[in-house]
Parts: C-alpha cells; sequence; structure tokens
C-alpha cells in the first residue's frame, strides 16, 4: 500500500476524529459542509427559524426515500435542496472542480483525463429502489472501500464503525454480527488460529460469502465468523511485520472453502478454511492491495504499490504475465465470469479491462469522473461490470456492448462499498458522511418490469 502501516492508520484516525466517526472526506478533504448550507443562521433564528442545532438535529433524522418519492421528485438522498441555497447542480459542479484524488504519482489522474474519452452515461440497467437512512456504513482506511457485502437480493453486511451489522431490507431491522471494539476470541481449535484472540481491532477489509464472514485489521489480523453456526471459527495474524496491513480478502471455493488474503508486506497468502492451515504465501516486490481469483480458480489477478498489475499462476505463485498501462497505484480487481476477462481499478482514475488471450494492452480503458477506482463488480452473468469511485460517483457498464454504454449512479459521500447480490437482481452502495449516510438500494431493470404490477 502507498502509506505505510503507521502513516496509514495515523490518517484514519485523522479521518475518523474530524468526522465524529464518519470518513466523509477520506481522499478530498471536503464534505457535505452543513455549517455552509445554512449559511445565515442568525437570519433564520431572527426570523423565527429554528437554531442551527435543531435544524441539524432535524437533518439527521430526515426519513428513507422509496421509489415513489423518488418519481415524484424527491432526492434520493433526502437532501433539501431548497432549503439550503444552492441547486443540485450547482453543487455537483463545484464538486468534480474542488474533489482532490489521491494520487502517488502527481498528474497521473489528469494525466489520463486527457487520453481517455468518457462513454456517454444515456444507458439505464438499474434503477433506485430505496435508501436506507438507519444504516450507517463508516470506513477506517481511506484506500481500502470492500467493507459491503450481499448475500442476497435482501441481506447486506457492513462496517459500521468497529462493528459488522446486518441489514434486511426484508424487516428493516439491523442486528449486530461482529463487535471488534472488545476482545474476540474463537471458539474452535486450530493449529493456525490464536485461541487468545484479539483486542480493539481496527477493520480494514471485509469479505462475506460462502455462509463465511472474514474480516481483516490493521496490524495483519484475520478474524472469521460462521454466519450459520455464528461461531468465530479463527483468529490469526498473517504477519508480524510493522508494514502488515489486511488489504484485501478474496473467499472462493476451490476443492475446498478458502480465502486469499492481500497484504502490506508484500505476500500474499492462501488459506484452507475449513482445516485452517496455510496452504501458499507468495511474496512480490511490493505491497500487494488486491488480488482476485479467476472463477476456474488458475489465475491470480495481482495489484498494488505498482503502475504494472500481475497475472500469477494460482498453483505456485510465479508471474505468467506483467499488465503495464497504468499510470498509478491500483487497488481493485475483479473477474468476468469467462476467466479469461478481468478488471483491474487504479489511482489514475481509470479501470482497465484486460484478456487473457492477449495482454500486450488492456481491451479497455474506463474513465472515472473524480477519484480513484477503489472497488470493482462483475455480474455473476457477466453482463455488467460495476465500480465506484471514492466518493459520488458508481459506473454500470455493459459487457456485451463492449463497454461503450454506462449508467451513471450520481449521489454525494465516500463509498465504503459497492456489492451485487448474488443474483444480480440488487445493487448496493455504502454512503458514509457526517449527516446524509445511508445505504442506496438499487434493482436491476428487466424488459417485462410493467407486468409487475399484475402480479
Amino acid at each position: 500500500m502507498a502509506a505505510s502501516a503507521r502513516d496509514s492508520a495515523d490518517a484514519a484516525e485523522r479521518v475518523v476524529d474530524d468526522h465524529d466517526g464518519w470518513a466523509s472526506d477520506g481522499e478530498m478533504g471536503m464534505e457535505m459542509d452543513v455549517e455552509g448550507e445554512f449559511h445565515d443562521r442568525d437570519a433564520d433564528r431572527r426570523d423565527g427559524g429554528m437554531d442551527g442545532d435543531d435544524e441539524y438535529l432535524l437533518l439527521t433524522r430526515i426519513r428513507d426515500t422509496s421509489a415513489a418519492e423518488a418519481r415524484a421528485g424527491k432526492d434520493i438522498q433526502g437532501i433539501p435542496w431548497e432549503r439550503i441555497h444552492i441547486a443540485r447542480q450547482d453543487y455537483r459542479k463545484a464538486r468534480l472542480e474542488q474533489y482532490k484524488n489521491y494520487e502517488n504519482f502527481p498528474q497521473s489522474g489528469e494525466l489520463m483525463d486527457k487520453l481517455c474519452k468518457q462513454v456517454e452515461k444515456s444507458s439505464k440497467y438499474y434503477e433506485f429502489q430505496h435508501n436506507t437512512r438507519s444504516v450507517k456504513p463508516s470506513i477506517l482506511h481511506f484506500q481500502l472501500r470492500n467493507l459491503l457485502w450481499a448475500t442476497s437480493r435482501h441481506d447486506v453486511y457492513f462496517m459500521s464503525n468497529s462493528t459488522v451489522t446486518h441489514w434486511s431490507s426484508l424487516s428493516h431491522k439491523l442486528s449486530e454480527v461482529l463487535d471488534f471494539s472488545g476482545h474476540i476470541a474463537p471458539v474452535e481449535k486450530h493449529p493456525g488460529s490464536l485461541l487468545e484472540g484479539f483486542s480493539g481491532v481496527q477493520v480494514s477489509t471485509l469479505a462475506v460469502n460462502e455462509g463465511l464472514l472474514v474480516a481483516g485489521g490493521f496490524q495483519g489480523e484475520l478474524i472469521g465468523k460462521d454466519l450459520e453456526g455464528c461461531n468465530i471459527k479463527f483468529c490469526a495474524r498473517t504477519t508480524l511485520s510493522d508494514n502488515a496491513i489486511t488489504n484485501a480478502i478474496d473467499i472462493h471455493r476451490s476443492t475446498s472453502l478458502r480465502i486469499t488474503v492481500s497484504n502490506n508486506d508484500c505476500g500474499v497468502r492462501e488459506y484452507d478454511m475449513e482445516r485452517f492451515q496455510l496452504l501458499n504465501h507468495y511474496r512480490y516486490n511490493w505491497p500487494v492491495n488486491h488480488t482476485s481469483v479467476s472463477p476456474d480458480k488458475k489465475l491470480l489477478a495481482v495489484v498494488g504499490d505498482d503502475r504494472d498489475a500481475l497475472l500469477v499462476d494460482s498453483r505456485n505463485g510465479k508471474v505468467t504475465s506483467t499488465l503495464v498501462g497504468h499510470l498509478d497505484y491500483s487497488f481493485a480487481t475483479a473477474w468476468h465470469p469467462d476467466s479469461r476477462t478481468f478488471a483491474t481499478g487504479n489511482q489514475d482514475k481509470t479501470c482497465r479491462i484486460w484478456d487473457t488471450r492477449n495482454l500486450s494492452t488492456s481491451l479497455a480503458v474506463l474513465r472515472g469522473n473524480i477519484g480513484a477506482i477503489r472497488c470493482i463488480r462483475y455480474s455473476s452473468d457477466g453482463r455488467f461490470l460495476v465500480f465506484s469511485e471514492p466518493a459520488d460517483f458508481v459506473h454500470v457498464y455493459s459487457v456485451a456492448a463492449d463497454y461503450k454504454k454506462r449508467q451513471e449512479i450520481d449521489f454525494f459521500g465516500e463509498v465504503s462499498g459497492i456489492t451485487l447480490s448474488p443474483d444480480d437482481e440488487s445493487l448496493f452502495v455504502g454512503v458514509c458522511d457526517r449527516v446524509y449516510a445511508s445505504l442506496l438500494q438499487y434493482r436491476m431493470i428487466h424488459a417485462f418490469d410493467y407486468l409487475d404490477s399484475y402480479v
């Protein structure tokens, strides 16, 4: 990772301290400025209006937004533009101009802006369904945004301060899954598991799949919980290195249930989750920020603190190809279900598409609007590629249209993660903000949706 473990932790603490627990300006030094929204509170008081504190409390209690309300003109996040003396399009223009993208190579984003043409955003594949204000996602590390996972079209797991929380869009209920603020210890005994457990883990990344929840920490911690049995299965420390952040976790099934872990100590580790044994440990020349396993389990896409990405043989960790094109460090990868195509997301504000049959150049270069591409997902049917910027924008591209058609989802706030339900019917976006923290839910558009009214 670009920042050292200590620097990353310090940055995370500053973000949390600055925003009462919400990392709403991790990259840009700018958030929805509540003070600025109510620019003349004294005038409001003179006019008999409520004082600033009461008005702030009113804003934080704004209720959810439904699809019907959004169609009737209500802002999907409940932002009362008519009351805050600025039009939405004017605030969007200001955000585009003032957002500061984090770069390790200065001007990498601007250089890519000049090289890439943005694809028209006229397509629509997912439509807004609901905004849930009671869900308050959070992030601790400004570069790591894999903190939101859906296990069905209704069930979502996310980080909220020090707690992994489950949200059901059916029951509209929140339930605590795992609290990292206190002491955590496993109930099962495995040779590689620390029976004494951990205390006060700062969670840097999260993954949920196959009935297993795995969280990674700033000190190289790994904690796994069985969602069905509700037991903590294991606690482990991947490395004793000072630069130990667990940057990404990929849960997948081969001959057994496994996880592939990316660490800041330049290592990629694979664990067997049924016996909890370390199967493989591969070392590279730079901190590894993200690794994903191809669906056929033959290859690994590896990215980190280097401009080039790597394609790696999963059996032995040997590099089979070096991918050249990005201008900065990368933090996201994802595989298409065909195991031939994969994507990499970079701080140069681009997502590149690669084909394993010809890696001399990328298949497509897709550009974001304001910041690094921090999270990428392919739909399970392979029809769509979804990626998020650190704030304000999520993009949905049509794979069938050779990535030349896209939908742009536009909101305000830092992104804790994006996730598709296993059946691709639901798309969720975690929004971190001191005032407007929420969970945005979209549903896939079908050709015959009008028939729903008759069912």
